[in-house]
This record gives structure tokens, C-alpha cells and sequence, in this order.
């Protein structure tokens, strides 16, 4: 009667985020069904429904997810259907998106790039940005 997506999507809206807190480090990957929030240092790839990284987190790897909400520091791509930098947020790398929001004072390094709705789970960014492409606007 139930179909495993409304399953999954029932799973990921009950429960409490699971929290990385502030001073603490992990190195290794995350995945998780659910939300997570980031407030200290990971050293390795996330893979979830939903992110939030605080102002004091800081993601060294590849993020993968459903809702991505920026605050503190990513070093690496981040692939997500809805990613929202704010103000705060420090990114060092590619953001793949489906819905894309940078609040003013966000600082973005890397190649922004909507995603279509076929391609893969893991598509490769073959992007090369020459004095041509850096014209002015």
C-alpha cells in the first residue's frame, strides 16, 4: 500500500537533526536519511536529506543533499536540489544546483551550474573559464 518513497520522505521529517557540535572533528564520511546540522569540522563527504552547516562548521569534502543551507565554510562541490549561501557562508569550490540563493556578503570561489533533471547522480563538472568568458558585463 505504501510506496518506499513516502516511506523514506516520512523517516526524514520525523525525529530530531543529528548534530556535529562546535569543537568537535570528525574525519570520515556522513550519510544520513534525515537532517543534519554541521556547527564543527568534518574532513570527508556528506551525503543526506537535508544540511545546515552553522557559522562555526566547516566541511572539507563533497556534500551531497536535498536542502543545503550555508552559513559557515565548505571546501569542495556542493550537489543539491535547493542550496542557499548566507551572508556568512565561505565556499571554496563548485555549487550544483537546482535552485540556487546567495544573500549579499556570501563568498563563493567555483563555478555555479544549474542541473538538469536527467543527468546522474554524480555528473562531471567539465567546465574551463578562459579571458573570453571573463568579459565584462
Amino acid at each position: 500500500m505504501f510506496s518506499k518513497d513516502k516511506e523514506a520522505t516520512e523517516r526524514r521529517s520525523s525525529g530530531a537533526p543529528s548534530i556535529l557540535s562546535a569543537g568537535m572533528q570528525v574525519t570520515g564520511d556522513i550519510v544520513s536519511d534525515g537532517e543534519v546540522q554541521i556547527d564543527g569540522e568534518l574532513s570527508g563527504d556528506i551525503h543526506c536529506a537535508k544540511l545546515t552547516i552553522g557559522e562555526t562548521g566547516r566541511i572539507t569534502g563533497s556534500v551531497v543533499a536535498d536542502d543545503c543551507l550555508v552559513h559557515g565554510a565548505v571546501v569542495g562541490q556542493i550537489k543539491a536540489d535547493a542550496v542557499t549561501l548566507s551572508r556568512s557562508s565561505r565556499v571554496e569550490g563548485d555549487v550544483l544546483h537546482d535552485m540556487l540563493a546567495i544573500e549579499p556578503g556570501a563568498r563563493l570561489d567555483g563555478h555555479c551550474r544549474r542541473l538538469d533533471k536527467n543527468e546522474t547522480e554524480d555528473p562531471k563538472l567539465d567546465l574551463v573559464v578562459t579571458d573570453v568568458d571573463r568579459g565584462s558585463f
